[in-house]
């Protein structure tokens, strides 16, 4: 990856479907960026991404984005993530076609969840207490698949304004939906995660569908951006900018003014065009 000024840069092109034709087809653009703050001496964040070739590996596959944030600092929190997302993206390319986005992001991060694990035990002692968030984005057709595991984020952008697609796999956020704990009392726990990659041999993924419409625009995050940007200013960048690098830009200087203190990573998402399509018995066809 491209290296400046302690920054990780990748997917500054755009990438779209080949125009339609008669049909309307899925559109993608994206941006994406990873710093690794004002206080961090190395960024322990990954991102990572695989694109469709054709039309068809479009329709059959679809386009897989995932973004990672390591957990243990010298315990090789860099390894973790970077483990996970390859062997996540290495699994998506392997997949059958067509297999069901759902259970397929299921299945790889349970994969990935081995991975590191196999990665920490190879790397011995000095890998003890390695592991990573994960979330990931798979689309296809109209539809947009999240899976995740740990704090990193998930945003829906529609219309200027920013929904939170996941549920953030904390002992703060736990405590809080059983009641045990105001919001106010779990701030002291708020980093520290009750999921993660590499911490058991079986992981629960939540995994979500939703159904996208042209112009939304999905934001993924580490921890180090949502915990010092709120959703409205994810709105506000990707609204002020029509390039999707140049809004990542912006979401990470203003992470950095704000706090810094950790690292800081995005992917930026938009949707040009979609394929509307229905389901019947778990399998699409396209609407007329």
């Amino acid at each position: 990856m491209e290296q400046h000024r302690g920054l990780r840069l990748a997917g500054r092109r755009g990438f779209s479907a080949p125009p339609p034709h008669s049909e309307p087809r899925l559109e993608v653009e994206f941006g994406q960026l990873s710093d690794r703050g004002r206080v961090r001496s190395q960024n322990e964040d990954f991102l990572g991404y695989t694109l469709p070739e054709t039309p068809a590996e479009a329709r059959a596959r679809g386009w897989l984005f995932a973004l990672a944030d390591g957990v243990g600092g010298h315990e090789r929190g860099e390894v973790a993530s970077r483990a996970a997302v390859e062997s996540l993206l290495a699994g998506f390319r392997q997949a059958p076609a067509d297999e069901l986005p759902a259970a397929l992001l299921g299945r790889l991060v349970q994969e990935a969840n081995a991975r590191v694990l196999e990665t920490a035990l190879a790397a011995g002692s000095a890998a003890a207490g390695m592991s990573t968030t994960l979330v990931a984005c798979l689309l296809r057709y109209d539809r947009a698949a999240i899976a995740h595991v740990g704090d990193s984020r998930c945003y829906l952008i529609r219309r200027g304004r920013a929904t939170q697609l996941t549920r953030d796999h904390t002992v703060a956020c736990e405590h809080i939906r059983l009641g045990l704990v105001s919001a106010e009392e779990a701030l002291e726990t708020r980093h520290l995660l009750s999921r993660s990659l590499g911490a058991d041999l079986f992981v629960g993924v939540e995994t979500a569908e939703h159904a996208l419409a042209a112009g939304d625009v999905l934001a993924l995050c580490s921890d180090g951006l949502h915990a010092s940007l709120a959703g409205e200013d994810l709105a506000r960048s990707v609204s002020e900018h029509a390039n999707l690098t140049a809004a990542a830009q912006t979401l990470v200087e203003l992470a950095n003014q704000r706090d810094g203190s950790d690292n800081i990573s995005v992917q930026l998402i938009r949707i040009r065009s979609v394929e509307r399509v229905g389901m019947y018995r778990g399998r699409p066809y396209r609407l007329r």
